[in-house]
C-alpha cells in the first residue's frame, strides 16, 4: 500500500474513497443519500462529485423522485472509465479476463500449461495479457491494470517467494510483468485474490468475516476479517492446503507430510489410476453427468476431505460465511452434500450457529475477477476504507 502523510491529501483521499465506494454500491444515488450514508457534509460530498465526475469516474443520468423542493441528480459509478486484466496462474492451466472497473468481463482467454518454467511460462502470461489489452473498448484510461493470482507465497514487491507446484522459488514476477508491459502490476496469491473477487462481487459481498477455499490443483484459503484481507504478520496467511489432516499420510512437494491438499484438490486424481476417466476436472465433470460411477464416488470422497479441511478452518476462525472456490467449485453437485454433511457432524455447535457454506457465485472465475479487482483498487486508491454495507 502506499505510504502517505496524514495532512489533507490523506483526508481528501479517504473521502475520495469512500464516496466513489458508496456511489459503486447503492447506485443510482443522489448527493444527499450520499451524504446521509457517510456521514459526510454536503458541500464535501458536492465538491468531490464534481471533481470525479470531471474525471470520467461518476456521471448523473437525471432526476429522482422528489420529497419536496427539486427533483435531486442520481449518479452513477461510470464502470466503463477503464479497463483492467485479471489473471490467474494454475498448475495446468493460465486464464485470464479483460473486466471494466466494476468487475464485468468483456473478454476472456485460456492456455494449456505442460512446462513450469519461469522464462516460457512468463512469456505466454505476457502474451496473454496483449492479447486481452488489444480488446479493450475505447474508454478515457484505457488499461488501468493488472492483476496477478499464482499458486504460492508472494511478498508485498510482488516476488513469489515459493510456489511448489510449479517448482518456482524467489521469482520476481510484478517487476517482471511491468518492466515488460508498462503498466502497473499487483501479484498475490490466487486464493486471496478469490476471497477479494467473491467479496467485491459475489457471493460474500453481504459478509464481514469469511473464509475463501480455492480448490484446484493445489487447495489455498483467503481470510477475510472484518471486511478486510487477512494477510498475516509477513503476508503468507491462507496457505491452508499444506495444513496435516493426517499425521503419517503421504508426502507433499512442501516438505510436510500428510497435507490437505493432497487428499482434497485434483492431486488426488492421479492416486486412482485408470479408474477415473480423464485427470482434468472439467473433463470429470462431463463423465459424472453422464452416470460415470467411479467418477461420481470420487467426487464425493474430495467433498469428505475439503469438509474435514473446512471444519478445522471454521473452528479456528468462526466465520460468518465460507465460500468454495475454484476449479473444483464446479463440481458442486456431486462435492456439496458430503461437504456440508462433514462440517455439520464435526463442527463444534456455536461455530456453525447462523454460519453459511455457498459455493462461489462468480465459479472459477473467481481468482481472475479478484486479481482484476486489486488492479482497479490501486487506480481508485489505495486507501483501503470500510463502507456501511447498508
Amino acid at each position: 500500500m502506499t505510504k502517505i502523510t496524514g495532512d489533507q491529501a490523506l483526508v481528501k483521499k479517504i473521502n475520495r474513497s469512500i464516496i466513489l465506494e458508496t456511489i459503486r454500491r447503492h447506485a443510482p444515488v443522489s448527493r444527499a443519500k450520499v451524504s446521509a450514508l457517510t456521514g459526510l457534509n454536503k458541500a464535501t460530498v458536492s465538491n468531490l462529485v464534481q471533481e470525479l465526475a470531471a474525471h470520467h469516474l461518476l456521471q448523473e443520468i437525471g432526476p429522482g423522485e422528489s420529497s419536496g423542493g427539486r427533483k435531486p441528480q442520481l449518479l452513477l459509478f461510470n464502470g466503463q472509465a477503464g479497463y483492467a486484466v485479471g489473471v490467474e496462474l494454475r498448475v495446468n492451466q493460465m486464464t485470464g479476463v479483460l473486466t471494466d472497473l466494476e468487475g464485468n468481463i468483456t473478454a476472456e482467454a485460456d492456455d494449456s500449461l505442460i512446462e513450469h518454467d519461469v522464462e516460457s511460462v512468463t512469456q505466454r502470461m505476457i502474451a496473454m495479457i496483449k492479447e486481452l489489452m488489444q480488446l479493450a473498448p475505447p474508454s478515457p484510461y484505457g488499461i488501468i491494470g493488472i492483476g496477478v493470482g499464482v499458486p504460492g507465497m508472494v511478498d508485498g514487491n510482488g516476488t513469489v517467494l515459493f510456489a511448489p507446484n510449479l517448482g518456482w522459488d524467489m521469482v520476481p514476477l510484478q517487476q517482471r510483468l511491468e518492466e515488460e508491459l508498462g503498466l502497473p502490476v499487483t501479484i498475490d496469491n490466487e486464493a486471496n485474490a478469490g476471497a477479494q473477487g467473491e467479496l467485491r462481487f459475489g457471493a460474500g459481498q453481504d459478509a464481514r468475516h469469511l473464509l475463501y477455499i480455492s480448490a484446484g490443483s493445489g487447495i489455498g484459503s483467503g481470510i477475510i476479517i472484518n471486511g478486510e484481507l487477512y494477510k498475516g504478520a509477513r503476508g503468507y496467511a491462507g496457505e491452508s492446503g499444506h495444513m496435516s489432516i493426517e499425521a503419517d499420510g503421504k508426502a507433499c512437494s512442501c516438505g510436510n507430510r500428510g497435507c490437505w491438499e493432497l487428499y482434497a484438490s485434483e492431486k488426488s486424481y492421479d492416486d486412482k489410476g485408470d479408474r477415473l476417466p480423464a485427470r482434468r476436472t472439467s473433463a470429470l465433470i462431463r463423465h459424472a453427468e453422464e452416470g460415470h460411477a467411479e467418477t461420481i464416488r470420487h467426487f464425493q470422497e474430495l467433498g469428505r476431505y475439503l469438509g474435514i479441511g473446512i471444519t478445522n478452518l471454521v473452528n479456528g476462525f468462526n466465520p460468518q460465511s465460507v465460500i468454495i472456490g475454484g476449479p473444483l467449485s464446479d463440481a458442486r453437485a456431486w462435492i456439496g452434500d458430503t461437504l456440508k454433511q462433514v462440517v455439520a457432524e464435526r463442527t463444534l455447535p456455536y461455530h456453525k450457529e447462523l454460519m453459511e457454506i455457498r459455493f462461489a457465485e462468480l465459479g472459477s472465475r473467481s481468482t481472475m475477477i479478484g486479481a482484476a479487482y486489486s488492479a482497479i483498487s490501486q487506480f481508485l486508491g489505495p486507501v483501503r476504507v470500510s463502507v456501511p454495507a447498508t
